[in-house]
């Protein structure tokens, strides 16, 4: 079953952001790129800034897809799980989803974070987005036992941002981590928040 148009989009632009920084991402290579005929993106997102919406809410949606616990409403899905195990698990499962498989969609993600510091409207829809996150990780802390949750969150949400520019653009992109190095990692860091 082919994707509805707006996803064959949007899925094309974040591969043009992977490959060619936002510099490559115009209205006619999204076109090109997703095979749809001539117009089709411009007829979807008329401006680039709608453009760069469209692509940072599918990066969302994608990124959220294979873990629903980090969607709205997520926890209580996973309430059979202690939540530091919870969290210490989908920490580092994330984390090497975002540097493995979904290592262009990381890439994408900090193409837009840049982008967004000197576009408001962009930058608006990134922080919004990104409380989203915030306040389940607040949520699944506050479960675990933090007595600072919303603080913590931003705290861990720092600390995993590190790690994927780190392994992605950084001083360290040579090196993946693997999942049980990740975890031991996630490990420790809840330690230091959880029972400092």
């Amino acid at each position: 079953m082919t994707p509805p148009r707006p996803t064959l989009i949007a899925d094309a632009a974040i591969d043009l952001i992977a490959d060619t920084g936002l510099r490559g991402l115009t209205h006619r290579a999204v076109d090109d790129a997703s095979g749809l005929p001539a117009g089709s993106t411009s007829n979807l997102a008329r401006t680039r800034a709608a453009l760069l919406e469209l692509v940072l809410t599918r990066i969302v949606e994608r990124e959220t897809a294979d873990y629903p616990v980090l969607a709205e409403g997520g926890l209580a899905e996973a309430a059979a799980v202690p939540p530091r195990e919870l969290l210490a698990v989908v920490g580092a499962e994330v984390l090497f989803q975002a540097l493995t498989g979904g290592r262009r969609l990381t890439l994408a993600r900090l193409e837009l974070a840049l982008e967004a510091t000197r576009r408001p409207e962009l930058r608006s829809l990134y922080d919004r987005l990104g409380a989203g996150f915030a306040r389940r990780a607040a949520e699944l802390l506050a479960a675990a036992g933090s007595t600072d949750p919303t603080g913590d969150a931003r705290r861990l949400i720092r600390w995993c941002d590190g790690v994927l520019f780190n392994a992605t653009a950084g001083s360290g992109h040579w090196h993946v981590p693997m999942p049980q190095e990740l975890r031991e990692e996630v490990d420790r860091y809840l330690a230091a928040l959880l029972d400092g």
